[in-house]
């Protein structure tokens, strides 16, 4: 029984591994198609300034998230404003935002192009 639950536990945790590895390739490619280096994805804190750089133009826009209130409204938006600078609809920000990780591999491995410069 108990070698039964442990090779069920290696197995979800290399599934879990195997689907972490895929979504750091997903944010490199997002970052690589908007110029910004894919290596920024690996870093904790500087990939969510990269990701405020290419969702809103302005890495600067980052400090809203100091502002209480604001901080919790902008963090809901970014996913639209992401969507939009690839050239998506108000449907693919919905789905960035209930469904980030599976979005995230679309833009990532789909074809489409980053439009804002």
């Amino acid at each position: 029984m108990e070698q039964g639950l442990i090779i069920l536990a290696a197995g979800a945790l290399a599934v879990c591994a195997a689907i972490y590895v895929l979504l750091i390739i997903a944010w490199w490619k997002v970052f690589s198609k908007a110029g910004v280096p894919g290596l920024l994805s690996l870093i904790p804190i500087v990939n969510f300034f990269a990701y405020v750089r290419v969702a809103t133009g302005s890495a600067w826009k980052t400090l809203f998230f100091l502002i209480p209130v604001f901080g919790f409204v902008y963090y809901n938006i970014l996913p639209f404003k992401l969507s939009h600078s690839f050239g998506k609809g108000f449907g693919f920000g919905l789905g960035l935002l209930f469904l980030p990780n599976v979005f995230m591999f679309i833009l990532g491995f789909g074809s489409a192009e980053y439009v804002r410069r």
